[in-house]
């Protein structure tokens, strides 16, 4: 059975659209010759889109320990329980950062920040036990290759 579409209630007029133009700039145009070229900033040199947080000081010394570790030893796979715990609480701080911060930074109201806590210890819950499965079944080859993938996120 096919529902009804929403329809606008009765109560609250729709109101029309503002038309904003766009402002008027004093910059000259760069392809003007007076225009000096500018150096690419170093946010825009990178070729992809990316994005980063900062992470507690604490969380990036062990990061790098266990990372030195795991690529220094002979037989990596014996590192997998701890490098699978150190892909949670780097991804739980990407989370927070993320999501939390910003929430709290909005100042949403206690209500809404406790139902995001709520949600988010879910989320943190299934992610967990799949990294803890796909990295335990990995080689000493590929757990190298994530400690690589983890050092480039850090640049």
């Amino acid at each position: 059975m096919a529902t009804p579409a929403k329809r606008a209630s009765p109560s609250k007029p729709e109101r029309p659209l503002k038309v904003v133009k766009p402002a008027k700039t004093t910059r000259p145009l760069a392809s003007t010759p007076s225009a000096k070229p500018t150096k690419p900033s170093k946010a825009t040199a990178d070729p992809e889109p990316h994005l980063r947080f900062h992470h507690a000081v604490a969380l990036r010394v062990k990061t790098l320990s266990l990372l030195g570790t795991l690529e220094q030893a002979e037989d990596a796979t014996a590192h997998r329980d701890a490098l699978s715990a150190l892909v949670v609480e780097l991804t739980n701080s990407g989370l927070d950062a993320y999501f939390m911060t910003p929430l709290r930074q909005a100042r949403a109201g206690f209500i809404v920040e406790q139902s995001a806590k709520l949600g988010m210890v879910g989320v943190q819950q299934v992610m967990g036990s799949v990294v803890r499965q796909i990295v335990g079944r990995m080689d000493g080859t590929q757990l190298i290759s994530v400690s690589a993938s983890i050092r480039q996120f850090m640049r």
